[in-house]
């Protein structure tokens, strides 16, 4: 989708995955001491919750979206909590981000949203963001479960296949996206990874 498309269903309330509370498998990796404060990068950032609490937790943290209405929500939302925060809008892959090379990187939906052509530039891109010691944390859908509704869906393969150039894993694991719906949220794959150096 276009950053148009996605702005149109932040103006319409078309977000579930917007729940207004940072994302419990991120806030498990961050309590667990995995994760730790440094340089943070929020790909797909959204309307900001997950990066106002990175923030929070003694990161310094860049947020980047497609999504021109998120990224002003955003910066509202960070404004109002009182954290610095850098919100980029981007198209993404882009290997020309400017800015620094980051300690996390966390992407919470944003893969899963690409065209399969774009999915080596992406991991391209992460391995220009990162460094040694650094961490990618990709959240996104498990092909698993297959469903018409919820985000796209990747197989263990694809994201091995994607990534296993510039990255080890750490974990592969099954995990819920928490939605706005009342229904269970659809199963997503929680991969950690480390850059190889």
């Amino acid at each position: 989708m276009s950053g148009r498309d996605w702005d149109e269903r932040y103006k319409q309330g078309q977000s579930p995955w917007d729940t207004g509370s940072p994302c419990a498998e991120m806030v498990k990796a961050l309590e667990s001491g995995v994760v730790t404060p440094g340089h943070a990068l929020d790909l797909g950032c959204g309307t900001g919750t997950n990066a106002i609490y990175l923030a929070q937790k003694g990161f310094e943290v860049t947020g980047v979206d497609v999504s021109q209405v998120a990224v002003e929500k955003a910066r509202k939302k960070a404004d109002k909590a009182g954290a610095t925060i850098l919100f980029m809008l981007a198209e993404l892959p882009n290997l020309f981000l400017p800015g620094k090379v980051f300690d996390f990187v966390f992407d919470r939906g944003c893969f899963h949203s690409l065209k399969n052509d774009d999915r080596p530039r992406f991991a391209e891109m992460l391995a220009k963001l990162t460094k040694e010691g650094s961490l990618f944390f990709l959240l996104t859908g498990n092909a698993k479960e297959p469903r018409e509704q919820g985000p796209p869906t990747m197989t263990e393969e694809e994201i091995r296949e994607t990534f296993s150039g510039f990255f080890d894993l750490v974990w592969l694991r099954d995990f819920r996206f928490e939605t706005t719906d009342a229904a269970p949220g659809p199963l997503g794959y929680s991969c950690l990874m480390r850059p190889r150096k």
